[in-house]
């Protein structure tokens, strides 16, 4: 069933806690307790450890996008649009995920725990796994550029994440200039640099591929709902393979 149809369902015994849990709880009318035992008259499912990933992330993620719209003190129309464009276009969330989504933005919205709140919980949740820590600040990085640039304070809010995951400020740069019409975009994307050698580039290749395959790191917690954005991604790497390729005559 997942997480999701659980919750939905009203069958979730187990949920997360912390800011985040807070969010959660406020914003679905449940008075969840991570540490109670299930009532076996009551119905409710223990979320398997994976599912508990894919909560946090998806809770993390949406209350993270929240304090990124906010952090010049207001929410405008085209950062509201940034969001919904997000979940439509980059996530293709079904109605009942989008309208999960909604309710946890809007919560996290008027929520009193902090962008740093809920990066350190995802932090805690996610600290060996780097793979899910870039595909936060790669979703933060995306939705702060979708409304034609990124503020100031909304960098200085996504660079504030990359200090808490303990992220790597090299990577960090070369996701940012993902975003950014540049001719070193493919290299980007590999995650390295146009006078790297051939070899070196294909291992950078290799690499990406290995980590990145979408059922890969859906087995490390990314959310179902979140498996089209892994897609993209992968397809990024495959892309940016290509023209590289081309570029050098490599065969």
């Amino acid at each position: 069933m997942g997480w999701m149809g659980k919750l939905v369902g009203g069958t979730i015994g187990f949920a997360i806690g912390g800011p985040l849990g807070a969010i959660f709880g406020a914003a679905f009318g449940h008075a969840f307790d991570s540490g109670a035992e299930l009532d076996e008259k009551s119905g409710r499912q223990r979320l398997s450890t994976n599912e508990q990933h894919q909560l946090t992330f998806f809770v993390a993620a949406f209350s993270m996008l929240a304090k990124l719209v906010q952090t010049d003190g207001k929410v405008s129309p085209e950062e509201i649009d940034s969001i919904e464009g997000f979940m439509e276009r980059d996530l293709r969330l079904t109605p009942q995920s989008r309208n999960v989504a909604v309710n946890i933005f809007r919560t996290a919205l008027n929520a009193p725990g902090t962008f740093d709140d809920f990066a350190h919980q995802f932090h805690n949740r996610f600290h060996n796994q780097p793979q899910m820590q870039e595909v936060m600040i790669d979703i933060l990085l995306r939705v702060a550029v979708s409304d034609g640039s990124m503020t100031a304070s909304e960098e200085n809010l996504i660079l504030s994440a990359v200090k808490i995951f303990n992220f790597s400020q090299v990577r960090y740069e070369q996701l940012k200039s993902q975003y950014v019409q540049t001719a070193d975009k493919a290299y980007a994307v590999l995650g390295c640099h146009p006078d790297d050698s051939d070899d070196q580039v294909k291992r950078c290749y290799r690499q990406r591929v290995q980590e990145y395959h979408p059922d890969k790191i859906a087995a490390k917690g990314l959310p179902d709902e979140f498996t089209r954005f892994a897609q993209d991604k992968f397809r990024e790497i495959q892309d940016a393979w290509d023209q590289i390729k081309a570029a050098r005559g490599i065969k």
